[in-house]
């Protein structure tokens, strides 16, 4: 996803990954994180190459993305450090049910049963 395709360098003979912004490598992360797994808020900043404090801005990122017209962002997929999950009661119905889907099942403490196991790394 260029998001200034126009100022595109053609010539530039660098790895397009290398060409993308922070932004731009989050969402493609996020994108990647196959059914029945998760991955953190913190994970997906540092892969992308951000600092301690970037997992912050993760949420507005994709959120972003979503409102551009990036449709598959898996909102359900990425959680807290430590396993937790953090469901809107406006999307608590859908949540659960993706969740139920692809297998990963959150205790009564709002995190996810065998995290550790679930945790896909990049």
């Amino acid at each position: 996803m260029t998001l200034f395709p126009e100022r595109e360098d053609k010539t530039d003979k660098t790895h397009k990954a290398a060409r993308m912004s922070f932004s731009e490598r989050a969402v493609k992360l996020a994108l990647s994180i196959p059914a029945g797994h998760v991955s953190t808020y913190g994970a997906i900043a540092k892969a992308a190459g951000g600092g301690g404090m970037a997992a912050r801005a993760i949420t507005g990122i994709l959120g972003k993305a979503w409102e551009a017209g990036e449709k598959k962002v898996p909102f359900h997929r990425i959680v807290y450090s430590d396993g937790r999950i953090w469901v809107s009661e406006e999307y608590r119905t859908k949540r659960m049910a993706l969740y139920k889907k692809e297998g990963i099942e959150i205790g009564k403490d709002g995190r996810i049963k065998d995290f550790r196991e679930k945790l896909h790394e990049f």
